[in-house]
């Protein structure tokens, strides 16, 4: 469909300003279209098709409701797993194959310090928690234990600076480790042949410790959300510039889905949805065992959030891991968040961290 300047302002002149900008409207549709929506995940897929998990963009994609969203559209979505982790999808990134990432707050952190142009549009995957295993046998206790041992960090991810708070909290810096940077593949077969003494990871730990082979000696379940780890769904400034109104409505089906998936009614059904992506449902259940899905299960960059993110970046800065420090809050465009959240009725449904890691109101 073609609208040219004369019918626009026919129809301004005929029905008014609100009539001309509907046409408007219309005509931004019928003209700015993408023909494939492209979606990064800083996972491994796991099965056919493939799958990930830990997060609502993790449900979105399990159910198709992207797809969903779009297909009237004739708009295609395709979905890009990395088993390189938040690096890999940077990579893809800087040469254009994405519009749209799910990532931890480390990569992107790094990525925008070297001036790649991304907008983070929406909270998931947020207040995971870390694990520290080591062998059956180890004399490691804690993590006081770990100065001079073999440890293996993924680097790059999520994971390294809440892990090196836990390290500072227990007066510990990863230089005082032998810090070895693994995958959590190849981390899981170290630590089964006793090639390094200890590992951070995710719950992907306690397969081995349902095995004997390994013990867990730290976990951040229970403790300060500062020692969790932080992911997001970012856009590139690219993508959201030239389609506003497609990414509006990508961010608000994640919104949807995270409705959906905080609803303690289905619990079960997201458990076993991320358990068909390889770690065991049990273990699901474990790690969310006594916390409510609205803590993790959360859209929402609020103040603890974002400040977090303003920490990482100040952290990722002074252990030379980015190349710059940036605004924070002109990084994060809650602008589509909100109108969704405003849109959908959801303003109050998600409690609120304050920057102390405590609910607010609590």
């Amino acid at each position: 469909m073609t609208v040219d300047r004369r019918t626009v302002l026919k129809h301004l002149a005929a029905g008014g300003v609100g009539a001309g900008a509907a046409l408007l409207g219309l005509q931004a549709r019928a003209e700015s279209l993408p023909a494939t929506i492209r979606i990064g995940v800083a996972q491994p897929g796991i099965g056919n098709p493939p799958q990930f998990s830990g997060s609502s963009a993790a449900v979105a994609n399990a159910k198709g409701w992207v797809e969903e969203e779009f297909k009237a559209d004739g708009i295609k979505v395709e979905w890009f797993f990395f088993k390189g982790a938040g690096p890999a999808v940077n990579e893809a990134l800087t040469n254009k194959q994405l519009d749209f990432a799910f990532q931890g707050d480390l990569p992107a952190i790094v990525a925008k310090s070297a001036g790649l142009k991304t907008k983070l549009v929406l909270a998931t995957g947020v207040r995971s928690n870390i694990y520290l295993a080591v062998p059956p046998d180890s004399p490691i206790q804690s993590v006081k234990d770990l100065r001079g041992k073999r440890v293996a960090i993924f680097k790059g991810t999520n994971a390294q600076l809440p892990i090196n708070r836990v390290l500072e909290a227990n007066g510990l810096q990863e230089r005082d480790l032998r810090a070895i940077n693994l995958d959590q593949a190849t981390t899981l077969a170290a630590l089964s042949t006793k090639d390094i003494d200890a590992a951070f990871g995710n719950i992907n730990l306690l397969r081995l410790r349902d095995k004997n082979a390994a013990r867990i000696v730290y976990s951040s379940k229970g403790g300060s959300p500062v020692f969790t780890t932080q992911s997001h769904v970012l856009v590139t400034e690219e993508f959201a510039q030239k389609y506003p109104a497609i990414t509006t409505r990508v961010v608000k089906t994640f919104v949807k889905t995270s409705k959906w998936a905080s609803d303690e009614v289905n619990r079960e059904e997201v458990l076993r949805l991320w358990a068909k992506a390889g770690t065991p449902y049990e273990h699901w259940r474990e790690d969310y065992d006594g916390e409510p899905l609205r803590v993790r299960i959360n859209p929402n960059f609020d103040p603890f959030l974002v400040a977090r993110y303003k920490d990482s970046v100040e952290q990722a800065y002074r252990l030379k891991l980015s190349r710059a420090k940036f605004d924070v809050d002109q990084w994060i465009d809650q602008s589509y968040l909100k109108a969704a959240l405003k849109e959908l009725h959801l303003e109050t449904y998600w409690p609120i961290f304050q920057v102390n890691g405590k609910i607010l109101g609590t």
